[in-house]
């Protein structure tokens, strides 16, 4: 009478041996650590980007309104006074005469402050546009340099085991060798 045994699939995961006490333990449940043969590890960078702020300035030319000029009321004054003298020396008998003063002193006033608005609309150019002065200021604004730098992401180890070939990504170089733990189910 023969015996026959079947063994199921066989299960490989890489890890690290860290006590001996769990290989008694794997061994009850179906699972025992060996050795593989580490064919390469190659280590594996990542490219990652970063947002740099920095500030950009710049001179740049503003049109500035010319400044105002101090508003007088010399124009309207002088006006009203010279208005009605003129008033008074025009005008005969007395009510005559204080009609007169004051018809011409608001007369004068007025062709006075027309007087001063003409001067104070000759700091406009012939299409209504005032005049203006220009002026370098720095202008500053806060831009991204997106700067790239290489960043370690591990190692991409091949190794064999039981006439095969795995590929898995470490953390670390595993030397020469590694320690896999085989699960072993029947089927």
């Amino acid at each position: 009478m023969s015996v026959r045994r079947t063994i199921g699939t066989l299960v490989l995961t890489p890890s690290l041996v860290l006590s001996g006490a769990l290989l008694p333990q794997a061994a009850s449940a179906g699972v025992s650590m060996d050795k593989a043969k580490v064919l390469s590890a190659d280590p594996v960078y990542r490219t990652v980007s970063v947002s740099v702020p920095r500030e950009q300035c710049s001179l740049v030319e503003e049109a500035v309104p010319s400044a105002p000029r101090y508003r007088s009321y010399t124009g309207p004054i002088l006006g009203a006074i010279i208005g009605g003298a003129i008033g008074n020396a025009v005008g005969h008998g007395k009510t005559n005469k204080k009609v007169g003063t004051a018809v011409g002193a608001v007369l004068g006033g007025s062709i006075g402050r027309d007087i001063q608005r003409r001067s104070e609309q000759s700091r406009y150019d012939d299409y209504g546009y005032q005049d203006v002065r220009f002026e370098t200021r720095e202008v500053c604004r806060t831009v991204y340099d997106v700067e790239e730098h290489e960043e370690f992401d591990g190692y991409d180890v091949t190794y064999r085991y039981a006439g095969e070939t795995f590929t898995t990504r470490m953390d670390h170089d595993p030397g020469r060798f590694l320690t896999v733990r085989v699960h072993v189910t029947p089927v």
